[in-house]
């Protein structure tokens, strides 16, 4: 009898998690047989299983918990706002102070300058909402053809319909018949993989912009009404894009009167060695979301700050209708509010995102250094995120087949060295808590390595791999 079968007998949490839970991004049937790893307890950069194995957290959870995995005063201060007002809502002209005192600081953190912070409660549900407010934006101006937005091949905004639409990973349209109308994808600025040839950086950049101004020209530019990036694209596997990129899709957007939307859930909050990835890309948005690391993960919470321009054509048509009829039960929730502000003062008073970047060095000096390994492609990376590529031929970038099963084998063998990373296809992600210190980084980059040589060679045991 083998671990897993042992773990999935009787009254275990494995047992009951699959005769009770619906798992998100999960293979539904395979988890049935394998069960999950159920995590009990952590702290700072560890999680630990209800075997009692200590994991080092190499992905902060969902890239979200900046502080790790405990703290007392953020704790605290949730349980203190429970005490006092445990819930009110923001309808209808009413407000609290959480709710007003996180808005006027995040307006004072913003790259640019910005007027107003609307609450949601996760990074899907901001992007969702912004996509709404361009459009309602749009509808305030006059434009009523001005709807249709543009995201990128491997960006990736959330999973409610308009969200996992702008998405541009398939596993999130198939079987949900998505996208919806007036969603368009553009290129992915992925050098490695899309460049052309000899094409050098700034040449796949222009070409890139080239081909945005191309679409937007096709579709129309009086129907084009906004454009979602993120700095970094995340989950499409933690892709860097190549210098002046973004000043060139900025330059197209302008052109047109195309808005700029920054998906910041991943990259703010210090992760990118800035406070808002906008800052380390040379990024102007119109509007920017947020989340994850904005409470660092302790309880949800997400924000979205639009500026002047936006704001006065979303208060006009208000006044028009009557009401500005969008919202959430839980926006800017008392409790979620308190500990994301709280939140932000430890992040100043501890100066983390100064560490971040003092971290950032030998994070990325480790990282880059996979690249000599044989089963690595690439090894890109900004900041404190970053991710290798699993190639089967170094010089033909050739994938391994099937498609993934590197990524995964990698993983499990992470996992077994007691190391949490995350594969996209054969890309693996490494994003740790921002508190990590320099031999936490030493330690989390030598299970990895051993992670990559036990996974090279079961590949190659499997004849899927010949280096």
């Amino acid at each position: 009898m083998n671990e897993i079968t042992r773990s999935l007998r009787g009254n275990s949490n494995a047992a009951r998690d699959i005769a009770a839970h619906l798992h998100p991004y999960t293979n539904l049937k395979k988890h049935e047989s394998e069960g999950p790893l159920t995590i009990v307890r952590g702290k700072g950069v560890y999680v630990t299983d209800d075997d009692g194995k200590e994991y080092i957290e190499g992905l902060a959870g969902l890239w979200s918990a900046a502080l790790g995995f405990d703290n007392e005063r953020l704790a605290r201060v949730a349980y203190e706002q429970m005490r006092q007002l445990p819930f009110y809502h923001s309808f209808n002209h009413r407000s609290h102070e959480p709710a007003i005192n996180l808005a006027e600081k995040l307006l004072a953190m913003a790259p640019v300058p910005m007027s107003k912070v609307f609450f949601a409660n996760s990074g899907s549900e901001a992007n969702d909402t912004v996509v709404k407010m361009v459009w309602y934006m749009n509808n305030a101006l006059g434009r009523p053809a001005k709807k249709k937005i543009i995201s990128r091949i491997k960006g990736y905004h959330g999973v409610t319909v308009a969200a996992a639409s702008l998405t541009g990973l398939p596993a999130n349209h198939r079987s949900f018949d998505l996208p919806i109308a007036n969603i368009l994808h553009t290129s992915c600025p992925h050098h490695y993989r899309f460049a052309q040839d000899g094409e050098t950086e700034e040449q796949f950049a222009t070409r890139c912009a080239e081909e945005l101004e191309q679409l937007i020209l096709k579709e129309g530019p009086d129907t084009v009404a906004a454009m979602f990036c993120e700095p970094v694209l995340g989950a499409g596997g933690v892709i860097v894009p190549p210098r002046t990129y973004y000043a060139k899709i900025q330059a197209v957007l302008k052109k047109y009167d195309v808005l700029f939307v920054a998906d910041e859930v991943i990259c703010g909050f210090g992760r990118t060695g800035n406070v808002w990835g906008c800052q380390t890309l040379g990024i102007e948005p119109d509007i920017l979301s947020c989340a994850k690391a904005l409470s660092a993960s302790f309880l949800p919470i997400s924000a979205v700050m639009v500026n002047e321009r936006v704001y006065q054509a979303l208060k006009t048509e208000s006044d028009k209708i009557g009401t500005f009829g969008h919202g959430f039960t839980y926006s800017g929730h008392p409790v979620a509010a308190a500990v994301a502000l709280e939140t932000q003062k430890i992040y100043d008073e501890m100066d983390l995102f100064g560490h971040a970047r003092r971290m950032s060095e030998p994070f990325q000096r480790h990282l880059k250094a996979l690249a000599d390994h044989p089963l690595v492609g690439e090894a890109m990376g900004v900041g404190m995120v970053g991710a290798v590529e699993l190639v089967g031929d170094k010089k033909t970038k050739a994938v391994i087949e099937p498609v993934t099963s590197a990524g995964a084998t990698v993983a499990k063998h992470a996992l077994e060295r007691g190391l949490i990373v995350r594969n996209m296809g054969d890309r693996i992600a490494i994003c740790p808590p921002l508190i990590i210190q320099p031999a936490e980084i030493d330690e989390l980059f030598s299970r990895l390595r051993a992670a990559l040589d036990a996974g090279a060679e079961e590949l190659r045991a499997a004849g899927k791999f010949g280096g």
